[in-house]
C-alpha cells in the first residue's frame, strides 16, 4: 500500500472511486525528503497526515513507531480525528500498489477490484472483476413516478439493482452495451441525479451527494468507452 509518486490528486482519485471508508495509502510528501503522507478515506472525503521518517522510527502527531506495521495495527483499533468536525476514521483497507484501476482520472488507471483485510499480509484478490462499484441510489419508478431507495452494483458490464443490501435476488440486471449515455440529469426537483440512457428506457437515479454522483458518473462512462473501444477493435478485426 505504498505507492511511490502518487501525487496527492491521483491519491484522492484512487481512493474515491475504488475505495471505501478506511482505506488508506501512504505516498511521499512534496514538502520534504523525511515526509510522508498517509492519505485516508472518510465518508466522502480523502483526509491525508503526515508521518515523518527518523530513520530509525516513524512520528506521527505525538506519536512514535517503530515500523509502518506498528502504526498501522494502532490506528486499525484507535480511530485518528479526520478534521476540525471530529470525523474519526480508522485504518482498516490497505490500497496495494499492484492494483489496476480504470482511466477515471487523468493518469490514474485501475481494472482489479481488491478486497482487502486490516493489514497488508491479509490482502486477498477478488478477480476478476473489472472497475466494480457499489451503494444506495435512490430510483425513479418508471409507471409511478415515486422515488425509492435501492442497493446497486456494477461488475463488469452489468448494473444490477437489488431492494437493499441484503437482497440476493436483483430486481434488475441492466446490460451496459445497450446503454448510449450517462450524464447528470437537472430535469428533477431532487438534487445529485444522473440518467442512463437505454433503447427502451431512461433511468433516472440519484446520490446522496454530488461527489458520489459524480464517482458513479465517472465509472460508468469508464465502462461504456471500453464497451465502444472493444466493439471498434472487433469491427476492425472483422474487417481485416
Amino acid at each position: 500500500w505504498y505507492h511511490d509518486n502518487l501525487t496527492r490528486h491521483a491519491a484522492e482519485a484512487l481512493l474515491l472511486s475504488n475505495g471505501q471508508d478506511g482505506s488508506y495509502l501512504l505516498r511521499k510528501s512534496n514538502e520534504r525528503e523525511d515526509l510522508y503522507s498517509l492519505s485516508v478515506r472518510g465518508k466522502d472525503s480523502v483526509k491525508h497526515f503526515h508521518v515523518e521518517h527518523s530513520g530509525t522510527s516513524f512520528k506521527f502527531g505525538f506519536n512514535e513507531f517503530s515500523s509502518l506495521k506498528e502504526l498501522v495495527m494502532h490506528f486499525a483499533n484507535q480511530p485518528l480525528i479526520g478534521s476540525e468536525t471530529g470525523t474519526l476514521i480508522v485504518l482498516k483497507h490497505p490500497y496495494p500498489r499492484q492494483v489496476e484501476e480504470p482511466s477515471i482520472y487523468e493518469s490514474v488507471r485501475v481494472h482489479t477490484a481488491m478486497q482487502t483485510g486490516r493489514t497488508e499480509s491479509d490482502l486477498v484478490p477478488n478477480a476478476p472483476s473489472l472497475g466494480t462499484k457499489e451503494g444506495y441510489l435512490i430510483k425513479q419508478g418508471r409507471i409511478v413516478k415515486n422515488w425509492k431507495t435501492r442497493w446497486f452494483t456494477l461488475h463488469r458490464n452489468e448494473l444490477k439493482y437489488f431492494k437493499d443490501q441484503t437482497a440476493t435476488e436483483p430486481i434488475r440486471a441492466l446490460d451496459l452495451t445497450e446503454c448510449s449515455a450517462v450524464q447528470f440529469d437537472y430535469s428533477q426537483e431532487r438534487v445529485n441525479c444522473f440518467c442512463l440512457v437505454f433503447p427502451l428506457r431512461t433511468y433516472y437515479l440519484c446520490a446522496k451527494t454530488g461527489i458520489e454522483a459524480d464517482e458513479w458518473i465517472k465509472i460508468l462512462r469508464w465502462k461504456l468507452s471500453q464497451i465502444r473501444k472493444q466493439l471498434e477493435e472487433r469491427n476492425a478485426t472483422l474487417s481485416s
